[in-house]
């Protein structure tokens, strides 16, 4: 039932999310926009069809009005809240990030001018005051991307590839994740990571590649190990990730999921959205949930153990449904340098998830791993 014109209108309740200014003409053209939530719309140009249109019950986060537009639509019954000043992110955007986005400004002035590395200094300075507002416009903006995410997601079938940061470019170890994130784009997957750096910037890499020939992947390899790694200078490993994208246009597309929590750790260019998050629960949880393909996870140290435990835990409860494949990558390493596996394969014995799990020596025995666990569930 739509609300009357004196009542505001509830989540739920037959609204409808604006986040371009093409919707917003193409709504106000039938003349009302009573139930709508506009997102993010820069409506200085547009203040005549602002003063000519219902707006009772309609909502307005972060859109730039005029002073008599923001007045009239207000006293018609509509909620504004309006864009806040001095922020180095807007917290009621309405898509997720692109790299271009994030790494703006590298060129002229290096990595600490760009908005990524700005938004960080925001949130190492506002993260322990108490200050209830930065609190809120941390919390408004996770929830932001997260509405983003899931519109952006809506049917693909997702494949998470974690693993760790500190997987040097020019190593195999590297070259085998970015084959593994192109086995898995060229299968119909969408490939997820934590969008940072290492085996996360790897396997994005790889379902950029997807669509080129072999010797592209080949060749950005080599190019990107000029700088191995974002230490000393986030600004020349940025730099080499860029350089592989201007001769190489248009690649795959794929997600990253990263966080400023972890903020010196910078967001990989591979990713051609990025749902980046101030709250680390919130985007790792996430992550996880949206992986509905199934779980690969790659050598890594203590965060990728937690992730592994993580997606076990719905798993054994099946709290988000039937459990989904997980494919640990490392058979030394997670028996014995960190022996996730026994305790992983202990606590799915006898529980429908234990069909679901498998441990394999190489990335490259790990997209049939997850693809054949996958087929037995109709989930891959």
């Amino acid at each position: 039932m739509r609300p009357t014109s004196s009542e505001p209108a509830l989540p739920g309740t037959d609204d409808r999310e604006i986040e371009t200014l093409a919707e917003f003409d193409e709504v106000v053209a039938g003349g009302s926009l009573a139930g709508h939530r506009v997102q993010a719309v820069d409506l200085t140009d547009r203040t005549d069809r602002l003063l000519a249109v219902e707006t009772a019950g309609a909502l307005f986060l972060g859109c730039p009005m005029t002073p008599e537009a923001a007045t009239r639509v207000r006293a018609r019954g509509a909620l504004v809240f309006p864009p806040v000043p001095g922020l180095p992110f807007d917290p009621y955007r309405g898509h997720l990030y692109t790299p271009e986005e994030l790494f703006a400004g590298l060129t002229d002035g290096g990595y600490a001018a760009t908005p990524d590395a700005r938004a960080y200094e925001w949130f190492q300075r506002t993260k322990a005051d108490g200050d209830v507002f930065a609190s809120m416009l941390r919390a408004i903006h996770d929830d932001s991307v997260s509405d983003a995410l899931d519109e952006l997601l809506a049917g693909a079938r997702v494949v998470g590839v974690m693993g760790g940061h500190a997987t040097a470019r020019g190593t195999e170890e590297y070259a085998d994740a970015a084959r593994l994130g192109r086995t898995l784009a060229r299968a119909g997957l969408t490939v997820a990571t934590g969008g940072g750096p290492g085996a996360m910037e790897a396997a994005n890499l790889g379902a950029y590649a997807a669509p080129f020939d072999d010797a592209m992947l080949h060749e950005a390899l080599r190019l990107l190990a000029k700088a191995p790694k974002f230490t000393p200078s986030v600004t020349d490993w940025a730099a080499a990730a860029f350089e592989v994208r201007e001769r190489h246009p248009h690649g795959g597309a794929s997600v990253g999921i990263p966080t400023w929590f972890y903020g010196h750790e910078p967001p990989n260019a591979f990713a051609q959205h990025v749902a980046k998050y101030f709250a680390n629960a919130t985007r790792e949880d996430g992550l996880l949930a949206r992986s509905n393909a199934g779980v690969v996870f790659l050598p890594g140290a203590a965060g990728t153990v937690q992730e592994i435990f993580d997606n076990a835990t719905p798993n054994y409860y099946e709290s988000r449904g039937e459990a989904t494949p997980m494919v640990l990558v490392g058979r030394t390493h997670w028996t014995e340098d960190l022996p996730a596996w026994p305790l992983l394969r202990a606590l799915a014995r006898e529980r429908s998830m234990e069909h679901r799990i498998a441990l394999v020596d190489t990335p490259a025995e790990a997209a049939d791993a997850l693809i054949a666990l996958g087929s037995s569930t109709g989930q891959v």
